[in-house]
Formats: C-alpha cells, sequence, structure tokens
C-alpha cells in the first residue's frame, strides 16, 4: 500500500463527505494504492454515522470511535498503530488541510527520503489576535528548545515514514511534538514543506486559547523527557547528591565549629540555636527526596506497561 491518510476528528460531520471526495480525487488521479483511517475521538454529532455510510460504499475507508473524548494524541496513537501505507500521512478534518498536497508530500519521502515533513502554513486565515500570534511564540518558543528548524509545529498536515509512526508514542497532548519525538527515536532527515491553509468552511474551532498553555507545558516537558527521560537518575539523583552533599558539609561544618570552640573554652551557642543547622537539614532532606525521585523514576521506566490510554467503542474494515 502507498498511503495512508490519518484523519483525527471531533464533531465534524458537515466536511466529512466532501474531504473524502476530496482524497479520492487526487489518489484516483495519482494511481495510489490507498487508505484512509478516520478517527472519531468521541463526536456527540452524527459524524460516525457518515464515516459508516462512507465505509459501506468505499473498502478503504476505515474507522475507529473511541468511547468518549481522549484528545489528537490518542486519536493519532490509535490510527497510526493502524496504518498500513509505506506513507503516512496525517491531517485535519475541517477541510483547513488541502489534500492536493498529497504528490508532493508523498515524493519527499519516497524520492527523497525524508524520515518526515511537516506542513508550514506561512499564509494563514485564522484569527491573528487569539491563534497566530500566540502560534507564532509557541513555535518559536519549540524551535529554541528542541533544535529542530520548523516553523509550524503544530501544522496537522504531515508525512511520515511508516516506520517512524509506529516507533514514535504519542500520548498526552503530544502531537504538537511528534517531529521532536520521532528526532528522540534517531530519525533525523526531517524537513518542511510550505502548504496551503484554507479557511475553516464549517463548524468553529475545537481549540481555545488553553492549548498554547498546554503546549508551552508539553515542550517544558518533552525537553526534560528527551535529555533524562530514559534516564532520570542522571537528573535528579546528581542534583540530589550535590544538595545533600552542600546540606551535610554545612551540618558538619557547624558541629565542627561547636567542638573547636568547647575544646578552647570559648562560649558557643547551641546547634539548635544555629538557623544555618536547619538550612543544612532542609537542604539534607531535599537532597534525599531528589535522589529517591530518580531512582523510582528508574523503577517506573524499568516496570512501565504499553496500556493504550484510550478505549475503542467500535470499528469499521479493520
Amino acid at each position: 500500500m502507498d498511503i495512508s491518510v490519518v484523519i483525527p476528528l471531533l464533531n465534524e460531520e458537515e466536511s466529512l463527505q466532501e474531504l473524502h471526495s476530496w482524497i479520492a480525487k487526487v489518489m484516483q488521479s495519482n494511481s495510489y494504492v490507498y487508505e484512509v483511517v478516520f478517527i472519531d475521538d468521541g463526536s456527540t454529532d452524527s459524524s460516525w454515522n457518515v464515516i459508516e455510510n462512507l465505509s459501506k460504499i468505499h473498502a478503504e475507508v476505515k474507522g475507529i470511535r473511541f468511547q468518549k473524548n481522549y484528545g489528537k494524541s490518542q486519536a493519532l496513537d490509535a490510527g497510526f498503530e493502524l496504518a498500513e501505507g509505506k506513507v503516512v500521512i496525517t491531517m485535519d478534518a475541517d477541510l483547513q488541510d488541502n489534500p492536493d498536497e498529497i504528490p508532493e508530500l508523498f515524493n519527499l519521502i519516497t524520492k527523497e527520503n525524508y524520515d518526515l515533513i511537516s506542513g508550514w502554513k506561512k499564509k494563514r486565515y485564522d484569527n491573528v489576535v487569539t491563534k497566530n500570534i500566540p502560534s507564532k511564540l509557541f513555535n518559536l518558543a519549540a524551535r529554541k528548545t528542541s533544535g529542530l528548524k520548523l516553523h509550524d509545529f503544530n501544522c496537522g498536515l504531515k508525512a511520515y515514514k511508516n516506520e517512524v509512526v509506529k516507533s514514535v508514542k504519542v500520548s498526552g497532548e503530544m502531537h504538537r511534538y511528534i517531529p521532536v519525538l520521532a528526532k528522540n527515536e534517531g530519525f533525523t532527515k526531517i524537513g518542511e514543506k510550505i502548504v496551503q491553509h484554507q479557511a475553516r468552511k464549517y463548524g468553529v474551532t475545537k481549540f481555545g486559547m488553553s492549548r498554547f498553555i498546554n503546549g508551552f507545558l508539553d515542550l517544558i516537558t518533552i525537553s526534560f523527557l528527551s535529555k533524562f527521560g530514559k534516564r532520570p537518575m542522571h537528573f535528579f539523583g546528581l542534583w540530589g547528591s550535590i544538595v545533600f552533599a552542600v546540606g551535610f558539609l554545612a551540618a558538619a561544618y557547624i558541629g565542627f565549629m561547636k567542638i573547636y570552640k568547647l575544646s578552647a573554652g570559648q562560649k558557643a551557642i547551641l546547634i539548635t540555636d544555629n538557623p544555618w543547622f536547619y538550612l543544612s537539614i532542609t537542604a539534607m532532606i531535599i537532597g534525599t527526596q531528589l535522589f529517591l525521585a530518580g531512582f523510582l523514576g528508574e523503577l517506573l521506566i524499568k516496570n512501565k506497561s504499553d496500556e493504550k490510554h484510550y478505549s475503542i467503542k467500535e470499528t469499521l474494515n479493520i
């Protein structure tokens, strides 16, 4: 199979028929062997009914329906697990991503041997204040932190080698950082392509300003995980040991000075009356806690399970 198109969605009943027709037109004109995988992330409208009808008519249409709304990351993860095409293309279901971009994305992966191509919506039709400006700030921070020179981390239109999507685990709200996750797994040939962004035709956006706050928090998380996710003891253990050592040396110094003054016949205050004693004890406690955090982190990594963080209600053509 040439291409798997993975489409996560939430309450997009108006656009699904049109989107599928558009994708089918592009695929047939290029003679691709393909599948379209719709992941219904707990829609409350008739989106699943539309997908059911499409699957009855078109054998290439597959569907996954979640028990409830779990989020875009979990939807993509389910789609990635199912995808069979040698190139996997993701796009949003709201018709803001252009299926006409598919042939060039496919060629960049298959002919120029990119591991991943991320779309760049250079010209956007979103609200400048609530979306465009926060998006620019978010992408700037992501570039500086990750080292990837991408302009639009959050663009839903991306293309991957199949082995890339099988290697990354997308959870929480990490869908924004799939290029970073891929880089962490050793896929280094990552590029971008300017893609056409289209104004929303139906419905309303499912994302508010909170996604940018969550995005920055996720950025901090993934920056830490990329460096210490497989070896938390290297971070917590190191700093725990340093803080404990500082506290221990300070307490030893206070004790030594107490003994020295007493042996010299000088007046010395009680150790418990010395405020530095409590600071040193606090430092040792914090150091011990940091060390234990690293130790527990190592145990969790060694014993973590690969359980899915979503529940599938039903599937189609799978």
